[in-house]
């Protein structure tokens, strides 16, 4: 199967943790549908200390995969909000 293209779309978008509020990532996302899965290589900003793990009160909002052979973080239902 084909890599995801590594320069991605244009739109970016803010996530936050559902939570409280805090930012996670600017991630540069195509198409309208809903948040699944974010590949590394298109974060363009990242706030978290460590991986999947939100900066402002501590849940794990995804799980480190690797999806089509690049690393992505697959998304917990209902963890995220998307701007």
């Amino acid at each position: 199967m084909a890599k995801p293209n590594k320069k991605g779309p244009r739109r970016t978008v803010q996530i936050s943790c559902l939570q409280c509020k805090a930012p996670i990532f600017k991630y540069r996302k195509g198409g309208k549908g809903a948040l699944v899965k974010c590949f590394v290589e298109r974060i363009v900003e990242d706030y978290t200390n460590t991986p999947c793990i939100c900066p402002g009160c501590g849940q794990q909002f995804a799980r480190e995969t690797m999806i089509r052979g690049a690393p992505a973080y697959k998304m917990v239902g209902g963890k995220v909000h998307m701007k």
